[in-house]
Formats: structure tokens, C-alpha cells, sequence
């Protein structure tokens, strides 16, 4: 739907991005990990390492520590905060060391938290114990499940690319549902550090017949570059009042010209679209430290259409 919304069915796919998960886990039980793993991290973030082993008091060692806001250990020595500072950058590299009370083995853990232009790992699990079976299944099933959607969604997203565009689309989709649009210029709150401007902004929802909750919304923006080189949108994301985040599909026809202008949408369909907001908005390029982030998102109400 956000594709035939965006009239760029044929849009040049963009390059791709890290994926970063909101929880990660490691286990160092098997012995199988080894180095130190990433874990993303970004600005003015804190990310949760949660151990099934109290960390020995003062033991843990940042390299270059000097780049993060605020650290702190958890009251109960199973947990550790870490907070990168507003200036991070991507791919920028803080090592995190701990070393564990207990003197068993092994007796340390090490971890990269890397810059991620947009978006952070806010939850680390380590284990260093045997883990029971029923809870390795269940993590199983939840990785299963989660490829399948994801394989689901690029299913959705190809097809949908071969729908018509422009107006066409628009029509095409109102076949089945209403579709409602609401301007943002008014509203939104725009981020000092934008690197980016927007000139103008819409969110559109489409809600089938016969259902209250809309079955997709999106975003479209129209941004000018002030920089020197092009901007191209690798990656979107939303964060909802209660500040669960989810990540976006995006259409870009070609990369925002430097010293111009250029057009974006983002969006997102299923149970996912039915979000909290208002919403903050997040858009980032493939490597560079250049983001955009807006606040007070929101969606129109759509009126049910007839069948």
C-alpha cells in the first residue's frame, strides 16, 4: 500500500543496512562465541546488559569510556546500563568488560557497543549457565516465527511493487477500505541536529471495510539537502508513545541531491501499523552520521467506506 501511495513501485531498491535487534542474546555456556560480539548502540540510548551471573564489584572496563554519557551498575549485580553520549557517531566503537564474582569460567565478557545512526540495542542478554530446555525451545520458536514474518513482509512488499502507482494506486486500494490523509506541517517537532529539512509532510492510514483498526499507515515527506554530497535513505523507523519501536519500509525514487530537494515515504502494514502515537519518526543513511528525526507523528481516523 505505502509503495502505491508513494507512486515509486519502480524505485531503485536502496542499499542495505545493518539490522539491529531491540533484544540480543549471547551464551557463553557453549563456548561458542568468541571475541567480542557488537551490539549497536545510539546516541542518548541506553542499552541493558542483563547476566545470569552477578559481575564482581568494579569490574567493569570501558575502552574509551570517555564516550559515553552514563554507566552504571544494576543494584543486584546482574545488570548494567550504558548510555552513548549525543554526539556518537555510526560505527564509532566503545569495548565493554566485565568480569564476573563468582571465578568460575569463564571469568570475563567482553562486547563492542558500535553506533548505529538511528537505532540501538536496548536489551543484552548474556548467559553463562545451562540453560533448561524448554526455555532454548521457546527462544527457537520465537527466532522461527520472527524469520517467517520477515519473510512474509518481503513477500507483501514484492508484490506490491507490481500494483500500479501514483493516483492509480490510490484508487486501486480504495476498492477494498477507505483511505484518509492528514498534512503534518503544523505539528511536528523537528530535531536540532536534523541534517535534513522538510518543506512538506502527510500521513496517510487505509483501514479495510468492516475493520476499526487501519491496516497500514505511512509517512510521506518532502526534504531538502543542504549538504554537499546526495542523501539516500537507508533505513525509517517509529517509536510510539510508550516507546516500543518498530522499523519501517521505505521508498525513495533517487538519493536527495546535494543543495536539493527530493521525496520520501515510509511505512509500515498488519498488526505492527496499529501503534501508539503520537509517534517520533526516524530516518537514517547507509553509513553516515546524517539523520532525521521528528516528533509528534500521527495518523489520520479513517471513515469506513462502503463496500
Amino acid at each position: 500500500m505505502i509503495a502505491l501511495l508513494s507512486g515509486a513501485a519502480q524505485a531503485a531498491e536502496p542499499p542495505p543496512v545493518p539490522r539491529c535487534a531491540a533484544t540480543a542474546r549471547f551464551d557463553l555456556a557453549t563456548g561458542a562465541l568468541e571475541g567480542a560480539p557488537d551490539v549497536c548502540a545510539s546516541a542518548d540510548e541506553t542499552t541493558t546488559f542483563v547476566f545470569d551471573s552477578r559481575v564482581a564489584v568494579g569490574a567493569v572496563e570501558f575502552q574509551r569510556g570517555e564516550r559515553l554519557a552514563h554507566w552504571a551498575p544494576g543494584q543486584d549485580g546482574l545488570s548494567l546500563y550504558a548510555t552513548p553520549r549525543a554526539d556518537y557517531l555510526p560505527g564509532e566503537r566503545v569495548k565493554v568488560t566485565v568480569r564476573f564474582a563468582d571465578g568460575a569460567a569463564p571469568a570475563s565478557a567482553s562486547f563492542w557497543l558500535v553506533g548505529h545512526a538511528a537505532r540501538g540495542t536496548r536489551r543484552v542478554e548474556v548467559f553463562r549457565q545451562p540453560r533448561p530446555p524448554d526455555v532454548l525451545k521457546k527462544e527457537r520458536d520465537e527466532a522461527q516465527a520472527e524469520a517467517r514474518q520477515c519473510q512474509e513482509d518481503k513477500a507483501r512488499l514484492l508484490a506490491e511493487r507490481e500494483g500500479p502507482g501514483g493516483l492509480m494506486g490510490t484508487a486501486w486500494m480504495e476498492r477494498a477500505g477507505s483511505l484518509a490523509s492528514l498534512p503534518l506541517r503544523l505539528q511536528l517537532k523537528q530535531h536540532p541536529a536534523n541534517a535534513l529539512g522538510w518543506d512538506k509532510a502527510w500521513s496517510y492510514s487505509y483501514t479495510r471495510t468492516g475493520e476499526a483498526q487501519p491496516a497500514s499507515v505511512a509517512v510521506r515527506l518532502s526534504l531538502s539537502n543542504p549538504g554537499v554530497e546526495p542523501w539516500t535513505l537507508a533505513g525509517a523507523a517509529l517509536v510510539d508513545s510508550a516507546g516500543e519501536e518498530v522499523e519501517l519500509a521505505r521508498w525513495q525514487e533517487a538519493p536527495i541531491p546535494a543543495k536539493g530537494a527530493g521525496a520520501v515515504v515510509v511505512g509500515i502494514e498488519g498488526e505492527r501499523a496499529k501503534l501508539g502515537c503520537p509517534c517520533t519518526l526516524k530516518l537514517w543513511e547507509a553509513t553516515g552520521p546524517r539523520t532525521v528525526t521528528l516528533g509528534n507523528v500521527t495518523f489520520p481516523v479513517s471513515q469506513q467506506a462502503g463496500p
